[in-house]
């Protein structure tokens, strides 16, 4: 398992983030399905596919799955009947996948496709890891044929006081702990933290809506544990 350090203080921006994220999931990669699984109580899985439904197109329709990881989307994509290829910044989640995996080791703001060549867009859990969010939003629209749907599930926080209280008990604390248990807990300590990239939720919807996307829709999940975000690329 590769080792990864994260020194205390204010979190890496620019050329340093990408270096960090990368390192990150490279050294979490070969027990990153099986923390998940624990530390989400496998409810991701099941946020995932409704996601996925979400999307709405017809079976046989291209997918990219951004920031796939070990390739959980692309998995549940395939079974669904969509054409499915993948792409992350970390070569080692990529060797790590339980399944084949069509896949692409690449930057999400510089990915190595065609404009328009897909009809899909999923993006599971990675928003605020990206270094250039608008970069990344601005790939998403050029990749996409005109029309094309993108579905976005990531982290967000409950309202209600009451899960924001055991949210942070077990996201602040318990995640960090079991993380070192099991795997790293310099990363498990990060990824709390790194939700502070994450912009609030009309500034998000924004830039979705200025990065070429119209009929940008947000939803909560299971009360704000996590959000939900469907756009279609605007043009015809």
């Amino acid at each position: 398992m590769a080792n990864f350090e994260l020194p205390e203080g204010e979190l890496p921006v620019g050329e340093e983030k990408t270096r960090v994220v990368r390192s990150m999931f490279d050294a979490i990669a070969p027990r990153y399905e099986l923390v998940n699984k624990i530390i989400t109580f496998g409810l991701d899985r099941r946020w995932r596919r409704a996601t996925l439904k979400s999307l709405g197109l017809k079976t046989g329709s291209r997918i990219l799955d951004l920031a796939c990881g070990t390739g959980d989307f692309s998995r549940m994509a395939t079974a669904a009947g969509y054409s499915a290829i993948g792409a992350d910044l970390s070569l080692g989640m990529l060797e790590a996948a339980t399944s084949p995996l069509t896949a692409v080791e690449a930057d999400a703001a510089f990915l190595p496709f065609a404009s328009g060549s897909f009809d899909g867009v999923l993006c599971g859990y990675a928003l605020r890891n990206f270094t250039d969010l608008d970069g990344v939003i601005a790939e998403m629209a050029r990749v996409l044929r005109p029309g094309g749907r993108i579905a976005i599930i990531d982290v967000a926080a409950p309202n209600s006081k009451l899960l924001k209280i055991g949210y942070n008990l077990w996201f602040n604390r318990c995640v960090p702990f079991l993380g070192g248990l099991l795997s790293n807990k310099a990363a498990y300590s990060y990824l709390p933290r790194s939700t502070a990239y994450l912009p609030p939720r009309d500034e998000l919807l924004r830039r979705f809506r200025d990065g070429g996307f119209s009929g940008v829709n947000h939803h909560l999940v299971f009360g704000g544990l996590s959000q939900r975000i469907q756009a279609t690329k605007q043009g015809s």
